[in-house]
């Protein structure tokens, strides 16, 4: 059953990789004003998944999933990208990056853990780019108890 469980959080990693790829490549063509939009969208999507029972499955349509260890809601941002209309892009980015983030977060996995540090060092990036008023408040939810760490 150990390698089932294996092969399963390896095969999830990859995807999970090949998504961030897409997602990175977005970020960096997003201009600064953007950028400044995408760090305020994600502070509010981290500080409603921070709300959730089940943070991982933020986003996710189907709630009888309760107790799975990923839901959909990586699927639905990583779909809204691909959109041409350019809030849409940015919801979906900030709702990847947030399901991402809490789907990695206490993984035991190696991959997955590197994965969890790429996407700390994209939100600090973001964080970067928020206005100060908006930067001293971003890591005062879930993500910043993390990085502090």
């Amino acid at each position: 059953m150990r390698i089932v469980t294996r092969i399963i959080a390896l095969t999830r990693s990859i995807q999970l990789n090949r998504q961030f790829r897409e997602i990175e490549r977005a970020i960096a063509e997003l201009p600064l004003a953007s950028r400044r939009q995408l760090a305020a969208i994600a502070m509010r999507e981290f500080a409603a998944a921070a709300k959730c029972e089940f943070p991982h499955l933020y986003g996710t349509t189907d709630q009888r999933q309760s107790y799975q260890p990923w839901g959909n809601g990586t699927e639905v941002g990583f779909a809204r990208v691909k959109s041409d209309n350019p809030q849409v892009k940015l919801r979906g980015i900030a709702l990847w990056l947030t399901v991402a983030y809490h789907e990695t977060k206490d993984s035991q996995y190696g991959e997955v853990q590197n994965l969890h540090r790429q996407l700390m060092r994209t939100l600090r990036v973001l964080k970067e780019s928020a206005p100060p008023a908006e930067g001293n408040s971003w890591f005062t939810n879930a993500p910043g108890k993390q990085a502090a760490a």
